[in-house]
């Protein structure tokens, strides 16, 4: 489980304040602040107030949180990829947000995060490939009589493998959703790395 010296080293460094600033405006020395961001000892009542004001957030934001929400999140985080099904590109603006928004206050949701946009993307150049496939092959055929005759089997056949990619990208956001329930690391392949 994380301590909570994790959590106020990353909204430290998320606020962009140094150990010395931090431990100037909480009024305690830099080695009890060295020492709680390292998890040599933890913070207690009148130091987790001090260390709370300082960093202006709630107490709750401080205290370790149950091993539920990071699952829940995880899970929440995965569901977001569905909103392709809504709007294309909202598959990975919608887990973009979640991502940027919590990565740094969670571990898993960074790792989560980038395997989910990876996948999205790949998924959406998979997608413009198969609909240009399918509108050349459609505007070859409507200039050519002899091609009509086969145009519907063209167009079905790519029809068919677009609904395919959508099947299996809503099947694996599914499938993932559940590991991530049961705290088993995600697997989103095939999918081009671009956010390392």
């Amino acid at each position: 489980m994380n301590h909570p010296g994790k959590k106020i080293r990353a909204l430290r460094n998320q606020k962009g304040i140094s150990q010395e600033t931090l431990a100037e405006k909480a009024q305690l020395s830099l080695r009890t602040i060295q020492r709680i961001e390292t998890g040599e000892t933890e913070p207690r009542g009148d130091t987790f107030n001090r260390l709370a004001a300082a960093l202006e957030v709630d107490i709750e934001e401080l205290i370790d949180e149950p091993a539920e929400r990071p699952r829940s999140f995880l899970a929440l985080l995965n569901l977001s990829g569905l909103c392709f099904l809504i709007i294309p590109v909202l598959g990975i603006l919608v887990p973009l947000i979640v991502w940027i928004l919590q990565r740094d206050k969670l571990e898993q949701a960074d790792e989560t995060g980038k395997k989910i946009l990876n996948f999205q993307i790949t998924w959406s150049i998979l997608r413009f490939m198969i609909i240009g496939v399918i509108f050349k092959v459609s505007a070859v055929q409507l200039t050519s009589p002899a091609m009509l005759i086969s145009s519907p089997a063209h167009f079905n056949s790519g029809m068919l493998a677009l609904f395919a990619a959508y099947g299996f990208n809503a099947f694996l956001i599914i499938y993932n959703t559940l590991r991530s329930l049961n705290d088993k690391a995600v697997v989103y392949q095939p999918a081009f790395r671009l956010i390392k």
